[in-house]
């Protein structure tokens, strides 16, 4: 084991943990963190991190640690599987900002609780832009002291935070709803585009007049030029709009909520994974479209 780190640490260094980290420690705060993988760690360290070999270094004495790792199994697994909330300090604050369902929250948080420590329930929406530029916005929910212990490292790291109650769940709540929009706004577009390819349309322009126009949407201005490229750059995946959409199902079953558009949109994400693309960046969720045109979009 290492010293104990009375400060901040980290588990979960993918493309938005590390955006995280890269304003975290610009702004001066020292930083633990750990990865499963051996690149993430390096690259932690090149910025001025300090690597753990394991959840439990990373959070050893910490009084503040973040997870941005994929889903409730993983914090579950790094929490009270892997010894990182047994390693953390009396009365530590557990700030979780992956994307999960309200409920899963709210155990971990009652969990965390009868440990003596609190969750700040602190989902974010920005994507891998936001997290390097410190631009995110956070949904957070939580005591006050977890807001007191998380104040440095929320402003080093969000453009927007919204305080949205006392209790762990409701962070998770409107990040779930937020990610009804996002999932069938990307899903939208794709139809978009492959509809107009197949009648006949030039997709850069279509695009184009799109955009200055009624129709314009802030994924298909962002997801529109992928979807016009073979191999786009991956900065989330059709994985990770299944399981977000999924939660939107879950939350929706809990809540007697309607959700057809987000249940159509999670067939169609699952349909490009069933072609292959499930790790490829999410605007490819329009070759499930090309599929049943056979008229691709991107240019080959």
């Amino acid at each position: 084991m290492t010293e104990a780190n009375t400060g901040t640490a980290i588990i979960g260094l993918g493309v938005m943990g590390r955006g995280m980290v890269k304003n975290i420690l610009a702004a001066g705060i020292p930083l633990t963190g750990y990865d499963m993988a051996q690149p993430a760690l390096d690259a932690l360290k090149a910025m001025g991190g300090t690597p753990a070999t394991s959840a439990a270094e990373a959070a050893n004495g910490a009084s503040l640690l973040i997870l941005m790792v994929v889903n409730a199994a993983q914090a579950r697994a790094a929490l009270f599987e892997q010894g990182a909330a047994e390693a953390l300090s009396p009365g530590a604050t557990v700030m979780l900002s992956s994307t999960v369902a309200p409920s899963a929250a709210r155990v971990i948080g009652e969990e965390l609780a009868a440990m003596g420590h609190h969750l700040l329930d602190a989902p974010v929406s920005g994507g891998q832009v936001g997290a390097e530029a410190g631009t995110l916005t956070i949904m957070a929910s939580g005591s006050a002291q977890a807001f007191a212990r998380a104040e440095k490292v929320l402003e080093a790291t969000a453009g927007t935070l919204h305080r949205l109650g006392d209790e762990p769940g409701m962070g998770a709540t409107y990040k779930v709803v937020h990610q009804l929009a996002a999932g069938v706004h990307i899903a939208a577009a794709a139809e978009l585009m492959s509809f107009g390819a197949k009648a006949g349309c030039d997709p850069q322009k279509l695009h184009e007049i799109v955009m200055a126009s009624a129709g314009a949407s802030w994924m298909l201005g962002n997801r529109g030029p992928r979807m016009m490229e073979a191999d786009p750059e991956v900065t989330s995946t059709v994985e990770i709009f299944i399981k977000d959409l999924g939660l939107v199902e879950e939350t929706a079953k809990e809540a007697e909520a309607p959700v057809p558009l987000a249940a159509l949109s999670l067939q169609l994400f699952s349909a490009a994974r069933a072609l292959g693309h499930g790790k490829a960046d999410d605007a490819l969720v329009i070759r499930a479209y090309e599929a049943l045109t056979g008229k691709p979009v991107h240019e080959s």
